[in-house]
């Protein structure tokens, strides 16, 4: 079954994490994406572990389903044909700064100029109207500037941390996808393309603010930034007596089960914090801190037993590994093995989302450095000498070259 994307061509400029997990998804979607690498190939090619050098573990699931091919856009003749092979697309992505696009002779006039419908996606640090506009940007940074290690601190962290995850190149590579089709939408109903650029820093500021411009969401401020319920510091997995468990109480009829399961079905008449919900969010991180020591008092399973009959919703805290053996995940078939061409037998994670029509599934396995170099200047147009040329000047790769 074709995905929903199936016929729509992506050339992929992108490296590391940010815009390759978006172009992995386009190519879930039944894109055809033609990943852009130099000679040394996209940086996470290179971070292990990996069986084979070039192809690391996050390089094969954010390459699954690309077609790989080299070219060095320094030389006249990689930028002509990157040119060539946008003519033939629907959509270019990339993330670098416009003005390294712009140094390639790749800015979006040039690219229009030799195909007036494309989609051009530039995804990068900040937004160019900006005194930041030139500045780079790494996931680090971004977390940074979107102030997500100060969240960590104001819930009561002592030191601040960025998030375990990389949390604003993924968050911002969502903005790409959507922006991608959205923008198809736009072409098939007008026949017009167009450049879109899709800011990091205005993302993840998008993402925090959300939950957290508080009173200055109002003139005159009623009040300071920050959701009192996120920021409590006793917001986190409770300790029960031999672990953690992850739980939410949080409205009256849930409160009610609680208490009564507890054997205080009177709390919430005699005590006015927990009476309703607006007083319990006044009083966020007492009743926080109240339920933090009433879960000391019984095992993890004695909690997930009584939520559980209580109708109260609860989960176990997961580790990492954890996850590979979920009896929800192996029931919904979200893990499953392929034999990769070179890498051997290895776990690939299913499209997340479920299709009555078209469904979407994971393509080919992750391309090595430039498997798809002949195959895609062929498509392009180059005849076999005009290929062997470009391979001879190193223009272009393929493995082994």
């Amino acid at each position: 079954m074709p995905g929903p994307l199936a016929g729509v061509r992506v050339i992929d400029m992108t490296t590391v994490v940010m815009g390759p997990f978006a172009t992995q998804i386009l190519a879930d979607l039944g894109a055809d994406v033609i990943k852009v690498e130099t000679r040394e190939g996209d940086n996470m090619r290179h971070v292990g572990p990996f069986r084979n050098p070039g192809m690391g573990h996050i390089y094969l699931h954010a390459g699954r389903g690309k077609r790989s091919i080299v070219l060095d856009l320094k030389a006249p003749e990689g930028r002509a044909a990157l040119l060539r092979l946008a003519a033939g697309a629907d959509v270019l992505v990339y993330n670098v700064r416009p003005q390294a696009m712009a140094r390639l002779g790749l800015s979006y006039d040039e690219v229009r100029a030799a195909n007036e419908r494309i989609v051009y996606v530039g995804a990068y640090g900040y937004g160019q109207r900006g005194p930041y506009a030139a500045k780079p940007a790494y996931d680090d940074l971004i977390q940074g500037a979107g102030g997500i290690p100060a969240l960590f601190r104001a819930q009561g962290n002592p030191t601040p941390r960025y998030a375990p995850v990389t949390l604003a190149d993924r968050l911002t590579g969502l903005h790409v996808v959507y922006a991608v089709c959205a923008a198809l939408f736009h072409r098939e109903r007008t026949g017009r393309g167009q450049s879109v650029e899709v800011p990091m820093f205005e993302a993840v500021v998008q993402f925090v603010l959300g939950d957290h411009l508080g009173g200055e969401t109002f003139d005159p401020p009623l009040g300071t930034p920050g959701y009192a319920r996120l920021l409590a510091e006793h917001r986190r997995p409770y300790a029960t007596k031999d672990g953690h468990v992850c739980v939410l109480i949080y409205n009256d009829k849930q409160w009610k089960s609680f208490f009564a399961a507890i054997g205080e079905p009177e709390r919430m008449e005699r005590d006015a914090r927990f009476a309703t919900h607006s007083n319990r969010a006044a009083h966020i991180a007492e009743v926080y801190a109240y339920v933090a020591q009433v879960m000391a008092t019984r095992t993890t399973a004695e909690w997930l037993a009584l939520f559980e009959a209580a109708d109260i919703p609860a989960a176990p805290m997961n580790s990492v590994g954890d996850l590979l053996a979920h009896p929800h995940l192996e029931a919904v078939g979200f893990f499953r093995w392929e034999d990769h061409p070179t890498e051997g037998r290895i776990r690939r994670m299913a499209v997340p989302t479920s299709w009555s029509d078209s469904q979407p599934e994971p393509g080919r396995p992750a391309p090595r450095l430039g498997e798809d170099s002949r195959a895609v200047l062929r498509e392009a147009g180059y005849s076999e000498a005009e290929i062997d040329a470009l391979m001879a000047k190193g223009v272009s790769a393929e493995p082994g070259g």
